[in-house]
């Protein structure tokens, strides 16, 4: 599951042509876990006043390329989730299942796998979940996983890489063992990629195509990631290796497949919350975080009106906002909202 999943508000504006579009990579004004910009910044931010390509605010473009629009994916669509047993990959899950999707979920752990399956079953029926035990960090396993799919369901619509780790570890990088940082790096950077590699060959073989979303976390917007420096480094790997597998695309002259980044923000996960032992950590944890069901809840319908729109332009969906961010931060400050909403401050 994916941990710690960072606001990455950045409101840095490009122009191509007549749009204006967000990038999630240049402003120096962001706001990530654990690395905030003083509360001026914020204003700064929110006095900016740019405005989102898309009506939605929380769909924002991360380039300023011309988009192929092919025939609509009509649904139900079906769904494959990475790491997606618990935490944020389990309610999207649980989200697309009410929408009435068919949906692979897969853990490293068998246990996990099957006592998912077995619940979510239970609610919604055994024709429309599957799971399997997939080690991203293997290209064997991921490359099983595949073909599972294929059994299953013949092809995949919506591929989420949600699967990471921290390796509950919350420690300066001079103090973190080997075996630590070989968990973190390999599943968040190895086996991001040998997803990103297999969906893609996956779905350039569907002549319905597919596409793929990247979740990124607490240092994907390049800010500083005290105690948890390696998972911060590889979250910023997210969003490089999202843009240069589009640049392959494009290159390619692909039409039918597209990577996405898609953020959710400071989910309550028990790694999250299991880190929070500063003031500063509790305070924006209470302001800002929302469990995983409020998130999917509200990313489930944006991920599949891509689809339903039948748009192939790179996107990168975001449920905290800046302006979000800072209306709720306005909010605590001026009238106390959301104070020990989850943990105790004082």
């Amino acid at each position: 599951m994916a941990f710690l999943h960072s606001p990455s508000l950045s409101l840095s504006p490009h122009s191509s042509k007549n749009q204006t579009l967000f990038s999630p990579l240049t402003s120096e004004t962001t706001l990530s876990y654990f690395g905030f910009p003083t509360f001026a910044a914020l204003q700064k931010t929110h006095k900016l006043g740019f405005r989102p390509l898309s009506r939605n605010p929380n769909i924002m473009s991360i380039m300023p390329e011309s988009h192929v629009v092919t025939e609509s994916t009509v649904p139900p669509y079906n769904v494959l989730i990475t790491g997606s047993t618990k935490g944020i990959g389990y309610a999207l899950a649980k989200e697309f299942l009410r929408s009435g999707d068919k949906v692979i979920i897969c853990s490293r752990t068998a246990e996990r796998v099957e006592s998912a399956v077995l619940n979510l079953r239970e609610e919604f029926g055994e024709q429309h979940v599957w799971g399997t035990v997939c080690d991203v960090r293997e290209g064997k396993d991921v490359k099983a996983l595949v073909a599972f799919a294929r059994d299953k369901l013949k092809h995949i619509d919506i591929w989420i890489n949600n699967a990471g780790s921290n390796a509950y570890s919350y420690k300066p990088l001079a103090e973190t063992s080997d075996d630590d940082l070989i968990e973190v790096v390999t599943t968040n950077t190895l086996g991001l990629m040998l997803c990103c590699r297999e969906a893609i060959k996956m779905m350039l073989d569907q002549p319905r195509g597919g596409h793929i979303f990247n979740i990124d976390g607490a240092g994907s917007d390049g800010r500083p990631t005290p105690r948890f420096a390696a998972y911060g480094a590889t979250k910023r790997s997210v969003v490089h290796l999202t843009k240069s597998i589009q640049a392959e695309l494009r290159m390619q002259e692909v039409k039918n497949v597209m990577v996405h980044n898609l953020s959710p923000g400071m989910v309550t996960t028990d790694l999250l919350m299991s880190g929070a032992i500063t003031k500063q950590a509790k305070f924006f944890i209470n302001v800002l975080a929302e469990p995983a069901e409020v998130v999917a809840e509200y990313l489930v319908p944006c991920i599949r009106s891509i689809l339903s729109n039948g748009s192939m332009k790179p996107t990168y969906i975001r449920f905290l906002t800046g302006l979000k961010a800072y209306s709720q931060i306005f909010s605590r400050f001026a009238f106390g909202a959301r104070r020990n909403r989850y943990l105790i401050e004082d």
